[in-house]
């Protein structure tokens, strides 16, 4: 069956210049939690900002903003090859609770079905490579890198081989699950084990490293580790709230208790832990 577009139509938006769509990009909006509300933002030409639907629990029913025929603003150098869909959800939510929004997922598996029809593109998931280069399939916003404005979402828990194979694509044979080389081990966490590095307040067992000394050396060398784990973070010393996105994005992935702070298991974890 067909999804129920809603037609709220945005003035943000502009010609796709002949190029052609190779791109079907999934976001998650970060804010708006129903297609309305979305679309109420999307409607304001201050914005400057739109996408091609919005997406959220409304059982076989999207938001449209533009016509799939048209340019969306929303994902930078990337916006005249992409077909875009906005996921009234959070990139910070982990496997639980998007399990918990089916009616959303399956939403997007349909709509990602009729713009690969509507377009011809093949319902395979790609690699950042691929998506930033010449290939043509289904990938998150992350994907796009700085071309598409270097941003996170849809997140490290999103479902999308689940969305794909709902979408009656194929999905890439799993992986086995990589493993730490041998040998690897975490440098000593460098406080009392009551202390953590977190966002600057007062308690005397936090360490921001905003201040600089010493403690701007060791939230240096997390920043660091997990940029080399691939996470976008910004390795200047000072644990802001980029750094507290990164760290509960990270504990919920590996199963760590969600908090934001780095304490001797966050940090020995962010070492030994294998990249996923």
């Amino acid at each position: 069956m067909a999804l129920t577009r809603v037609n709220i139509f945005s003035p943000n938006y502009s010609s796709r210049g002949g190029s052609a769509v190779r791109l079907i990009v999934l976001h998650t909006a970060e804010g708006a939690t129903t297609y309305q509300s979305l679309g109420s933002y999307f409607q304001n030409p201050a914005s400057q900002v739109s996408s091609h639907v919005g997406i959220d629990d409304t059982p076989n029913t999207v938001g449209q903003y533009v016509d799939r025929g048209q340019k969306a603003w929303t994902a930078a150098n990337a916006n005249p090859v992409a077909i875009q869909a906005e996921m009234c959800a959070f990139a910070a939510w982990d496997i639980a609770t998007w399990n918990s929004h089916q009616n959303m997922l399956k939403n997007c598996a349909a709509w990602i079905a009729e713009e690969a029809k509507a377009f011809g593109i093949p319902l395979t998931k790609l690699s950042p490579a691929e998506a930033q280069g010449t290939g043509r399939g289904i990938c998150q916003h992350r994907d796009l890198g700085a071309w598409g404005g270097n941003h996170s979402d849809c997140g490290n828990s999103f479902p999308i081989d689940q969305v794909i194979a709902w979408a009656g694509g194929s999905t890439p044979p799993p992986t086995p699950t990589p493993t730490p080389p041998p040998g690897v081990k975490a440098p000593p966490f460098p406080y009392p084990a009551s202390d953590y590095i977190g966002t600057a307040r007062q308690d005397p067992h936090c360490h921001s490293g905003c201040y600089g000394g010493v403690d701007s050396t060791n939230c240096q060398t997390w920043q660091r580790q997990m940029a080399n784990r691939g996470w976008s973070i910004g390795v200047d010393g000072c644990f802001g709230p980029q750094s507290e996105s990164v760290c509960r994005q990270f504990q919920a992935e590996k199963g760590l208790s969600v908090d934001g702070l780095v304490g001797p298991n966050t940090w020995a974890v962010s070492w030994t832990a294998p990249v996923t």
